[in-house]
Order: C-alpha cells, then structure tokens, then sequence
C-alpha cells in the first residue's frame, strides 16, 4: 500500500497549477491531446533536470523503473520516448517560457529584500551571455562558424537573489550587443555590463528609459573632462570625472555627459576604469556594483554544473528552447523553496538531495534536515564485522 507523499509531488505543490493551465491554454499545448498532455511533458523534464538524466532513454529508464508511483507523483500519461521527443520538437516552448515569468514574478517578491553586498534601494541586474557548444550536423540552424553550432543564453538576472528575469535563446552567430535591443527597461533601475556591451547608441536608451548603466570603458574611447570630483585613494579611487564623447560618431550616439571613474582593486592589482549615467551616486557604490556583476557569472556556472543544459534532449530550436525554460523553471521553483521552507542549505546542496531521493516518502523539510538521521535507535550496528582479531 502507498503510504505517504512523495517528495517530487510535494515539491510540484509549489507550482501554481492554474497559472500553469492558463499558459497551456493560451498557445493550444493540448489541443488533440488524450494521453500525454503539457503538464506530463513538464514533469518528465523537471525530473530530468532534478536527476541530471542525459537523454530521453534516461528519462524513460528512470521513470519506468518507479512506475508504481508515477501516478501519486501527478503523472497520468504513459512515458514514453518518441512521446517526450515529439512533444518537445512541437509543442509551443512559450508555454513554458510564460510559466517561468509566473514563477520569477513570484520569486522576485520573496526575494525582494535580500541583500546582495551593495546597499542600495534601487534594483540592480546584471548582463551577459553564456555560449554553449553544439555538434553542427545535428543543430545547423545554430551555426556560427564554419565547422562548428553554439547556442547563446543571452541573460539578465537580479541580484536579489540572483533570479533569472530575462533569457533569450539565439544562436551563437548573435552578436551580444544586438540581444541589449530585447531587454525590457526599468526606470530607475541599474543594469551592469562588461564592456563588449559597448554601443553608445544602445545605452543612449537607457537614458532615454530613465534607467541607469555600469559598464567598463574602453582604452581608445574619445572624450573631453568636464569636471572632476575629489576622490579617497586609500578606497582604491583614482578618479571621478564628468565626461563628454567628442568622437565624430560616438558624439551623435551619445550626446550627453557620462560619468568616468578609475578605480585599483589592489587585491588582484588591476585597475579598472568605469562608466555610467548616473551621477549621483558615490564613486565607490559604482565600483562595487560593478563588482556584483560576477555574480551572473556565477550563475551560468551552477546552472551548468546542476541543470541539465549543456547537452540537449532534441535538436530542433523548439526543443532547445523548451529545455531552456523548463530548466530555468526549475532553478527559480528551487530558489522559491528555499526561501518558503527557510531551507539554511545552499541552492546545489537542495539540488544534490533532491536527485537523489524525489521518490522517496518523507515530508520535504526533513529531507534537507542538517541533522544526521540514524535508522539504528540504539546506534549499535547490525552489520557483521569486516575483520576478526
């Protein structure tokens, strides 16, 4: 008899499974639909990615072999490969694209007050893109040089908390700048780059949207010192100027001023040279923002390491992308449970408890229970002795 809930199911109660129907609803995902509907296809590639499973015959290996609990679960569908196959080369990965904005929207609000070393009110994101190399003969579409296909996930996460809040897919041919056209402004928040986002028209936009940006200059940039202010060098600060573009096409791009500051972290003994629209804030506040941008860094090297992304289950762009946002639906599902339950691990150790034992009958909390749970009451051990003196 099936005593119990399983921890897969506890952990899938965390979903909103209406918001999840009205996402299915909108792009038709189960229209003709009788025996493997959207929310069976999202289940069996959560579980892939909370098991690290690296192909479909995985996935029906591992499933198949705990099939008598596969219904208390929430599965109802018969898993099945060429079923999962078909069902991420056609149906809509929007779908699941709209269901991970449900669950960032959520996320962002539990970690709205998180710290993230700079004390500062406004938001703060961070930029960049990740390549991922692919096999050319199995994903053409994805070329990007002659002998060789990549996929690009063009990123923007808040650092509180380090929610995902924007993920493009694209080919590795995209170049990153153009992916800085598709991000959605924020007035009054501030958005922090490296400096191949160089492109004085683009971040003309964020001053247009009342946003502010932080990037690195580039050593050839073209400019003429309006003012300066005095800076505490024992802080690392060299500099802090107020500055126009004089360049005959950076002038036009950018027509007003900018802020440039110079800035030696002596810990790695490099120096850096800032800039940004806002000129309000302390010179410092701008180098540790900065300096926060690592963490998107971070960001793609756990998802990496923990999510299943860097090989692909199919190799049509829909399947590529369905992957993508059910893969980023799990890391924010994860993040939310950690704050919800108040779980003290970290993101990889919930990850690395959860692979092992979705199907397991306990309460969720106790599964991350920092206590070691003994079997044995008496604490003597039943097992025979290895060697007899």
């Amino acid at each position: 008899m099936h005593t119990g809930r399983l921890i897969f199911s506890q952990l899938m109660d965390f979903l909103p499974s209406h918001e999840f129907h009205r996402c299915v609803g909108r792009y038709c995902g189960d229209f003709r639909m009788r025996s493997f509907s959207c929310l069976d296809q999202f289940l069996c590639m959560a579980f892939a990615q909370l098991t690290n499973r690296e192909s479909l015959r995985d996935i029906q290996t591992c499933l198949r072999a705990v099939r008598p609990k596969l219904y208390h679960a929430g599965f109802r569908g018969v898993i099945a490969r060429n079923t999962l196959a078909k069902a991420n080369e056609n149906r809509d990965w929007r779908i699941y694209a709209d269901f991970a904005s449900v669950l960032i929207t959520r996320a962002r609000q539990l970690y709205a007050q998180e710290s993230f070393g700079v004390d500062l009110d406004q938001t703060v994101y961070a930029f960049d893109s990740t390549t991922i190399d692919l096999c050319l003969s199995l994903f053409p579409w994805a070329q990007f040089r002659r002998h060789k296909s990549a996929v690009k996930l063009h990123t923007l996460i808040d650092l509180r908390g380090n929610i995902p809040c924007f993920v493009h897919v694209s080919s590795g041919a995209m170049a990153d700048m153009t992916a800085m056209d598709l991000l959605p402004i924020e007035p009054g928040a501030f958005y922090v780059m490296d400096r191949g986002y160089i492109d004085f028209a683009r971040l003309y936009a964020f001053t247009q949207g009342m946003a502010f940006f932080v990037t690195r200059a580039k050593r050839d940039m073209d400019f003429i010192r309006q003012s300066y202010r005095q800076v505490d060098k024992v802080s690392g600060l060299r500099s802090d100027q107020t500055i126009v573009l004089c360049g005959p096409k950076t002038s036009e791009r950018y027509p007003v001023s900018l802020r440039r500051i110079a800035y030696y972290a002596a810990d790695i003994d490099k120096r850096f040279v800032f800039l940004t629209n806002n000129l309000l804030l302390p010179a410092l506040t701008i180098a540790q923002l900065y300096k926060c941008r690592w963490q998107v860094e971070l960001f793609f090297k756990w998802i990496k390491q923990y999510l299943q992304i860097k090989a692909f289950y199919g190799t049509s762009i829909n399947a590529v992308k369905t992957q993508v946002w059910i893969a980023v639906c799990v890391y924010v599902l994860v993040a939310i449970i950690k704050k919800e339950l108040k779980i003290e691990r970290s993101l990889g150790e919930i990850l690395q408890i959860l692979s092992i034992g979705l199907f397991e009958n306990m309460p969720l909390l106790q599964a991350f229970s920092q206590e070691c749970r003994n079997t044995n009451a008496s604490g003597l051990c039943n097992s025979l002795p290895l060697f007899d003196f």
